[in-house]
């Protein structure tokens, strides 16, 4: 397979730790989403036939929308758990998507040719990569010229809430921790024109959008779906095992997302940092 990475992007795989994990809480939570609310930025830009790579699919939601506005063009869903593309697999044969595949793959070493997709997507995939700059390489090569690298990340640091609990503070200070122990960088959404840059790209189109969990259906599931994770997720297993919190301490975080999930005037925005990459 050829390249366009440089010779020190490759003399050794990056080995990357996905700090949230698959339990159920995250996965049912990552299945959710939707390309309107999370791929608003690239859906303009996509028309019949687009042949589309999506680099970590996870359970297929956004890949399947993806897959509907490309049509007849052939999408493909990438994901290096096979638990969750079986997942996918099962959502494009509920929804009747033929024209979408769902494969295992490591985003370092995608095994395609040179200039195969007309559109590389990836949504909260950077920010637990140990080696994003060189992820976009690999992208790069894959897309065709004239073609788009899209990718959108959260900016952790950037979120805010009220009510400003202290136990959601905690929350965030010790993901921070897991994050950064895992040599990932959790406000990824501000770095990544920097990356992009370093990667080698030169005509770059940045955007940025929020999700906003203020009206009490939302809040109450985002609180529910959090509360699941500190509690069951790799976030708990990762931060009882490094010493960063306690069981005791995980159930105080989970019981205070609870309460700001019951506050009439809860407010949680997550900001997030988009691209446009032309290669």
């Amino acid at each position: 397979m050829h390249s366009i990475l440089r010779p020190e992007y490759r003399p050794a795989m990056p080995q990357d730790t996905y700090s949230h994990g698959h339990h159920r809480s995250v996965v049912n939570a990552h299945a959710a989403r939707s390309a309107s609310d999370s791929a608003a930025y690239l859906l303009p830009r996509l028309q019949p036939g687009h042949r589309i790579l999506d680099v970590g699919c996870g359970p297929g939601s956004i890949t399947v929308d993806l897959a509907a506005v490309a049509a007849p063009g052939r999408v493909t869903g990438l994901d290096r758990s096979e638990d969750v593309l079986v997942q996918a697999r099962a959502l494009a044969a509920e929804r009747g998507t033929e024209n979408v595949e769902f494969l295992p793959g490591n985003v370092y070493d995608l095994d395609f040719p040179d200039d195969t997709f007309d559109v590389v997507h990836a949504h909260q995939v950077l920010q637990h990569l140990t080696d994003p700059v060189a992820a976009l390489h690999e992208r790069r090569r894959v897309t065709r010229p004239g073609g788009l690298v899209a990718v959108r990340d959260a900016d952790y640091h950037g979120m805010s809430w009220y009510p400003e609990l202290p136990e959601l503070d905690e929350w965030m200070d010790t993901y921070q921790r897991i994050a950064r122990g895992n040599r990932a960088e959790p406000n990824a959404g501000r770095r990544l024109v920097s990356w992009a840059l370093e990667a080698g790209f030169t005509e770059l189109e940045p955007s940025s959008s929020n999700w906003l969990y203020a009206t009490e259906d939302r809040r109450r599931w985002h609180a529910g779906a959090w509360s699941q994770r500190v509690l069951q997720s790799a976030y708990a297993e990762q931060a009882v095992e490094r010493g960063l919190a306690s069981r005791a301490d995980l159930a105080r975080i989970a019981e205070a997302w609870l309460r700001w999930g019951e506050a009439a005037d809860g407010w949680f925005l997550i900001p997030n940092g988009e691209l446009l990459a032309r290669v």
